[in-house]
Parts: C-alpha cells; sequence; structure tokens
C-alpha cells in the first residue's frame, strides 16, 4: 500500500492551530452541541471511570468559567450533524458544563484519519492506556491495510514501539484488564509476555497484584517461573550387565566409541567417527574388506 503523505505524524498541531482566531473561516463554526456525535473510531473507552470522571469534573468547571477556548475537529456528515474527530474529552465536559453551542473546525476526512487524528490526540495526551493504544494500532493494521511501520509513521510513533504494543493483546484477558484497570503497567504485561502460555501468566498476574510487585520484581519472578517450565533432560536408561558387555566388545573389535541403546525391545547402535580415516577402518571391520 502506497504511504500517503499528510501531516497525521506531526500531530494534531500541523492540522490545526490551538487558536480559533488563526483558524480559516470558511473551516470555523459554531454548531449545536446536540449536532455533534462521538468518533465512531473512538479509540479510548476509559470515560466512566472515577479517575476520568474527576479529570472531565475539572474540565467541565474551565469550559464554564471561561469557555471552550480549542475548537473540536468535527466532519460534516450532512443534514446540519456532525462526527467528532478529535476532542471527546472537551465534548464530554462541554455536556456537563451545559454548553449548548461549541466552536468547531470542519475537515473533511476520512474513516482511516478519522481513527489516526483520535489516536494521535489521545497519544499526545497520554489519554490511552495501552491496551486502548494497542487496540487502536489493531484497528488501523486491520482495517485499513497497514503494515505496523506504515502504522508507526503515521501516528509518529517508533515502529518498535507500535509492535511491543500489539503483542499486548495476545496476553489473556484477564492481564489486559488488569492493565486497562491500572492494576498493573504495560512494563509489568511485556514482562509477561515472555511466558509461553495463559497458566503461569495467569499465575504471575496473580503475584503481582499480591505483593505488590514492581517490574525489577516481576522480571526476577518471570525468570523463577521460566527456569521451572524448562523441561528436564530424561536420563538415559541404565543398560543391564549383558547390555554393557556388548557395548565394550563391539568398542574392542571397531576401534571405536559405540553406544548401545536399549527402549524396551527395541535399540540402536550408535558408532561415532573422529575423520574419514576412522570411518574407513570401521567400515573394513563390519563389511570384512582389507
Amino acid at each position: 500500500m502506497t504511504k500517503r503523505k499528510s501531516g497525521l505524524g506531526k500531530g494534531l498541531g500541523a492540522l490545526i492551530s490551538q487558536q480559533p482566531s488563526n483558524v480559516p473561516e470558511n473551516q470555523l463554526r459554531l454548531v449545536e452541541l446536540v449536532a455533534i456525535t462521538p468518533n465512531p473510531h473512538q479509540p479510548r473507552t476509559d470515560f466512566s471511570s472515577a479517575e476520568a470522571q474527576e479529570k472531565l469534573a475539572e474540565l467541565a468547571a474551565s469550559i464554564a468559567e471561561h469557555g471552550l477556548i480549542q475548537p473540536l475537529i468535527v466532519t460534516e456528515v450532512g443534514d446540519g450533524r456532525y462526527h467528532l474527530i478529535a476532542g471527546e474529552r472537551r465534548w464530554r465536559a462541554s455536556q456537563m458544563a451545559a454548553l449548548t453551542t461549541v466552536p468547531v473546525v470542519v475537515k473533511e476526512a476520512t474513516p482511516q484519519e478519522m481513527l489516526e487524528l483520535a489516536i494521535i490526540e489521545n497519544v499526545q495526551r497520554a489519554d490511552l492506556n495501552p491496551i486502548e493504544e494497542a487496540v487502536a494500532y489493531q484497528q488501523l493494521s486491520d482495517g485499513f491495510g497497514l503494515t505496523q511501520e506504515q502504522v508507526a509513521d503515521r501516528v509518529g510513533k517508533a515502529r518498535t514501539t507500535v509492535t511491543n504494543l500489539l503483542r499486548l493483546l495476545r496476553l489473556p484477558s484477564a492481564v489486559q484488564e488488569a492493565v486497562i484497570n491500572k492494576l498493573i503497567s504495560g512494563r509489568h504485561a511485556r514482562e509477561l509476555l515472555r511466558l509461553d502460555t495463559a497458566d503461569p501468566q495467569l499465575a504471575a498476574l496473580k503475584s503481582i497484584i499480591t505483593h505488590n510487585l514492581n517490574v525489577r520484581q516481576t522480571e526476577q519472578l518471570v525468570e523463577k517461573l521460566l527456569r521451572q517450565e524448562k523441561p528436564q533432560p530424561k536420563p538415559a536408561p541404565t543398560l543391564s550387565p549383558e547390555y554393557k558387555a556388548a557395548e565394550n566388545r563391539l568398542r574392542e573389535a571397531l576401534g571405536a566409541k559405540v553406544e548401545l541403546q536399549k527402549s524396551g525391545k527395541r535399540g540402536k547402535i550408535i558408532i561415532h567417527f573422529e575423520n574419514e580415516e576412522d570411518l574407513n577402518h570401521i567400515y573394513d571391520h563390519i563389511v570384512g574388506e582389507k
């Protein structure tokens, strides 16, 4: 897929000034708040937690006193209706502040651009938790056929950052929910990825939460679990005296290291050689050629 050149990777500042006075008049409008609906591609889902509500209340108080200084970014969908592209926190806070009209900047935007802009705004404001950010990048990749490198380019992130976040979606849902609920951090979750299956990951999650482990302690816990998971080599079965004697006679006859291995009624003979001369010597003994 050919990369499109745009200002998306440079952030919202490349698309819109922070001050309404600098926005072209044909883009800036005053519209009814009820005519605006949320961005259907909004990657952020945490608006209802106590912390999120407290921050919204603080923003609403500021908007009630000073008005909405920074306009919302919207796209027109017809019949006087608009979809938010960026600014959902300000939109929600404006509702809490009982505003009836708000300033908006009208932009033409494809569904992909709506998602990209919402991601950029939230990432720049650190409003997304690692799982929400990972899901958003997955949407860009799956929904619009972008490679991880293209996703990184579109949102102004390093490719390794995008890759590491996407890996979090391989974790069990309980671990992802723990990240969303801030019981563990994204760094804790990345340590759990070193464990191959869900059972040890969930066991480690329980220990992290129960004992309030930091990232370094989590790393040590994972190392311990990995050592326990590592399969131990099975000891070779002990040969009976008769088979051991046969192994010795073969070694003496061939003048080479010989291993006789037996399992049940079946087994095998392994003859070692160091070089071509050894191999020729063994061959002559076995086939009887001088």
